[in-house]
């Protein structure tokens, strides 16, 4: 909020990457000698792809630093007094703090055992309405879901609620399962936030006021940079679930804020298909004892097809490029 007065909301938004970046840069560095003092190593499932099982002890939980970078960043360079940099921070530190419970219960328990899935989905599905409801009052009520191209407004109702809680809790389960492979969810995210601002900036949904969650993206793009210096191939630290939960719920969020949802799924493509993959997978094993693929999320697949894992991410980065240039385009042709 010091340097809010800053007209400019881009100028501002860079800034705050800037402060970010050099906070991640920094502070990761200590965060994993911290860890391992502290024993806060990567607990590995031992039904996973073996050669996962060297990844057992690196450093987790880093979501605690990409976090805190984008909290400081956006009290610096934020309005605080705007309800839409509010919401971000609530959704921040809310999903921030389910995930680094799991986090510590894993660590604890061993073979990735965290939270039981009901009990995870619950305090998620929870969260996820309130932030809903907070953005559909902020908003004025208003319950409109933007079709694109056809530039039409599809009033959804009070049940728009429903729709943008479903939003904000499908993606932040569904980054959190993407997030399997190093450096694997980092150049996704920043497509999908690099859209989002750009939706944001020309903002054609008529919500007030909206534009300053620029600042926040700039933020989280700062620290999500910082972070894959140290979490690229072979990784050094993983975000764990304290990062990879609050970034989902926090690229929904401003989805479903600045009415950009169609697009954002578009963008997000890649987060869908990775979190379809499980849907399906666990869905043909109950109805027919069978599996679609050799292991979900998808990206596991073509790990135990022979796939070395830069190759995965590699590839799925430039998909998920495509995606966002694509739902750019869109937005352009509407």
């Amino acid at each position: 909020m010091f340097f809010a007065s800053v007209s400019d909301v881009i100028l501002r938004a860079f800034f705050a990457l800037v402060t970010a970046l050099l906070f991640g840069f920094i502070f990761m560095h200590y965060f994993i000698l911290w860890a391992k003092r502290l024993g806060l190593g990567q607990s590995v499932r031992l039904d996973g792809p073996k050669r996962h099982l060297s990844k057992e002890g690196i450093p987790t939980a880093a979501g605690l630093i990409i976090w805190f970078g984008v909290i400081l960043s956006t009290l610096l360079w934020a309005n605080l007094g705007n309800v839409f940099v509010q919401i971000a921070l609530w959704v921040i530190l809310s999903f921030s703090c389910i995930g680094f419970v799991d986090d510590i219960l894993k660590i604890k328990r061993g073979e990735g055992k965290g939270f039981s899935i009901k009990n995870k989905l619950l305090l998620q599905g929870i969260v996820a309405l309130t932030i809903a409801g907070w953005i559909y009052i902020a908003t004025g009520g208003s319950s409109y879901l933007y079709i694109p191209i056809v530039d039409y407004d599809l009033n959804l109702g009070f049940f728009y609620i429903l729709f943008a809680a479903a939003v904000i809790f499908f993606f932040s389960n569904a980054v959190n399962l993407t997030d399997g492979l190093d450096g694997m969810v980092t150049v996704p995210s920043l497509c999908v936030i690099l859209a989002l601002m750009v939706f944001t900036y020309i903002n054609i949904c008529y919500v007030g006021k909206v534009k300053e969650l620029m600042v926040v993206l700039g933020a989280a793009s700062g620290s999500l940079i910082a972070f894959l210096w140290y979490n690229c191939y072979p990784a050094r630290v993983f975000m764990g679930d304290a990062g990879s939960l609050p970034l989902g719920a926090l690229l929904g969020m401003a989805a479903v804020t600045i009415r950009q949802e169609i697009l954002f799924f578009i963008a997000g493509g890649l987060f869908i298909v990775e979190a379809l993959s499980v849907f399906l997978q666990i869905f043909s094993f109950r109805l027919r004892g069978k599996r679609i693929f050799k292991m979900a999320p998808l990206h596991h697949h073509y790990e135990l097809k022979g796939w070395p894992e830069p190759m995965v991410v590699v590839r799925f980065w430039i998909i998920s490029i495509i995606l966002a240039v694509i739902s750019v385009s869109v937005l352009r042709i509407g």
